[in-house]
């Protein structure tokens, strides 16, 4: 069979925005007349399961056939590591059926987390892009300038395949200085920069339901609105006057306090509150349950404090998954807007079909 062109995205931490990033690319291409497959070389969960929520999202979005998908060879699950450890010697995974095309245009692979993940199996990144010739799209976060640092570490083990990279959830502060500071430094560097994603609130964004997995949260009222997507946390500890002016700022939040501070949880309901988590193990009034019912605002108890508990909610907020129809929405608007594809097409030698617009 013919050799399968590809691109490989992969990241150079977890959670930068690598799927989001395959999903956006993907139905642009698809958009443009472009035949594509989707495979995933080393699955990313870490359990006997070896479930990935991500993949079946990816496949189920992009609308793919079975011959359209190229599942994985192997996961880092512990029975693989530990099977891998007490046999020694180099993984028999072998990359050859990422290799024949089966009539696509073009195959995207989504990488590891990291540039390192994967060594134990030889299905590292890097590994990856020199076993297939594949070039690499890499996504990356901006938080700070130091990203350069680790660009230029992924160019190093990259080498030639390093075709291009993203700059993920840019805030609004630091877009002039990417643009016009890092950008050129690192195209300098012949590290082409393809996009300069700027930070959205939406794609940042988390549904209450994942509150409630992550807190094992008792739902006391509305367990229909599970779906409310959360843009912002906010504690509620200061006194009434001050809470209702700090929180009429707010938009879309989740506003973390005590059960007894029946005071707060009125001026809360009454501004862009999505969910109230009340802490101390003390139930909210009739009242308050009532009101919040009428409004539809989930209220949910928890039997932490309120400390541990905005902690465990902020984790959330950097580990957001894609699985909203306004996160694709974004994501696609994002691609279209932001990233430069004839220039992406042309490095990785892609013509469009004569069908595309």
């Amino acid at each position: 069979m013919p050799s399968s062109k590809h691109l490989l995205i992969g990241s150079t931490e977890p959670y930068s925005g690598k799927s989001a990033a395959i999903l956006g690319i993907g139905l642009h291409l698809q958009a443009m007349g472009v035949d594509i497959a989707f495979g995933k070389p080393l699955g990313s969960a870490y359990n006997e399961a070896a479930l990935d929520p991500d993949l079946d999202f990816i496949i189920e979005t992009l609308k793919l056939p079975a011959n359209r998908y190229y599942p994985p060879v192997a996961s880092l699950t512990p029975a693989t590591v530990d099977e891998r450890l007490t046999r020694g010697g180099a993984a028999d995974y072998s990359l050859m059926a990422y290799g024949e095309s089966q009539g696509e245009t073009l195959l995207l692979l989504e990488g590891p987390g990291n540039l390192t993940e994967g060594t134990l199996l030889n299905l590292s990144l890097p590994a990856m892009a020199y076993a297939l010739k594949a070039p690499v799209l890499l996504v990356t976060r901006y938080d700070s300038q130091l990203l350069v640092d680790r660009l230029l570490a992924a160019k190093a083990q990259l080498g030639h395949h390093l075709v291009g990279v993203i700059l993920n959830d840019v805030p609004d502060d630091d877009l002039e200085t990417a643009q016009q500071v890092t950008k050129p430094f690192l195209e300098r560097l012949a590290i082409p920069v393809l996009a300069l994603f700027p930070r959205s609130p939406i794609m940042r964004s988390i549904t209450v339901g994942e509150i409630v997995e992550r807190l094992h949260a008792e739902i006391l009222c509305c367990p229909d609105r599970m779906e409310l997507m959360v843009e912002t946390l906010t504690i509620g500890a200061m006194n009434v006057n001050s809470a209702l002016r700090y929180f009429r700022k707010g938009l879309n939040m989740a506003v973390v306090t005590g059960g007894d501070r029946t005071d707060i949880h009125f001026a809360a309901l009454e501004t862009s509150t999505q969910c109230l988590v009340l802490t101390g193990q003390i139930p909210p009034t009739p009242t308050i349950l009532e009101r919040a019912t009428d409004l539809e605002i989930p209220i949910l108890a928890v039997d932490s404090d309120t400390l541990s508990t905005v902690e465990r909610i902020d984790e959330l907020f950097g580990q957001v998954r894609l699985h909203q129809s306004v996160k694709v929405q974004c994501v696609q608007d994002l691609v279209s807007t932001h990233l430069d594809m004839d220039r992406l097409l042309s490095l990785i030698g892609l013509k469009l079909p004569v069908s595309a617009g």
